[in-house]
Protein backbone atom coordinates (compact mmCIF):
# COMPACT_ATOMS: atom_id res chain seq x y z
CA UNK A 1 0.00 0.00 0.00
CA UNK A 2 1.50 3.34 -1.09
CA UNK A 3 1.26 6.60 0.78
CA UNK A 4 -0.99 9.41 -0.43
CA UNK A 5 2.09 11.54 -1.16
CA UNK A 6 3.51 8.89 -3.50
CA UNK A 7 0.08 8.52 -5.10
CA UNK A 8 -0.05 12.26 -5.80
CA UNK A 9 3.48 12.28 -7.26
CA UNK A 10 2.84 9.26 -9.50
CA UNK A 11 -0.48 10.63 -10.79
CA UNK A 12 -2.69 7.97 -9.18
CA UNK A 13 -4.33 10.65 -6.99
CA UNK A 14 -5.44 14.20 -7.70
CA UNK A 15 -6.61 17.06 -5.52
CA UNK A 16 -9.77 18.96 -6.43
CA UNK A 17 -10.30 22.69 -5.99
CA UNK A 18 -11.29 22.15 -2.34
CA UNK A 19 -8.17 20.10 -1.50
CA UNK A 20 -9.94 16.73 -1.35
CA UNK A 21 -8.11 13.67 -2.66
CA UNK A 22 -9.63 11.97 -5.71
CA UNK A 23 -8.74 8.74 -7.50
CA UNK A 24 -7.34 9.71 -10.91
CA UNK A 25 -8.73 6.55 -12.55
CA UNK A 26 -12.32 6.78 -11.26
CA UNK A 27 -12.44 10.51 -10.44
CA UNK A 28 -14.18 9.64 -7.14
CA UNK A 29 -13.45 11.22 -3.78
CA UNK A 30 -11.57 8.91 -1.40
CA UNK A 31 -13.24 7.54 1.72
CA UNK A 32 -11.46 7.28 5.08
CA UNK A 33 -10.98 4.17 7.22
CA UNK A 34 -9.65 5.17 10.65
CA UNK A 35 -8.27 2.42 12.92
CA UNK A 36 -7.45 3.92 16.36
CA UNK A 37 -4.67 1.35 16.95
CA UNK A 38 -2.72 2.36 13.83
CA UNK A 39 -0.48 5.38 13.26
CA UNK A 40 -1.91 5.96 9.78
CA UNK A 41 -5.33 6.39 8.19
CA UNK A 42 -6.32 4.29 5.17
CA UNK A 43 -7.82 6.23 2.25
CA UNK A 44 -9.88 4.02 -0.10
CA UNK A 45 -11.52 4.57 -3.47
CA UNK A 46 -15.15 3.32 -3.31
CA UNK A 47 -15.22 2.28 -7.00
CA UNK A 48 -11.93 0.51 -7.75
CA UNK A 49 -11.08 -0.32 -4.07
CA UNK A 50 -7.50 0.99 -4.36
CA UNK A 51 -5.96 1.94 -1.02
CA UNK A 52 -3.41 4.49 0.15
CA UNK A 53 -2.16 5.23 3.65
CA UNK A 54 -1.92 8.71 5.13
CA UNK A 55 0.05 9.54 8.28
CA UNK A 56 -1.89 11.40 10.93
Amino acid sequence: MKSTRKGLRSGELEKDTYGRLNCAECEESLKTENDPDEVFTVRRCPNCDSKWKELR
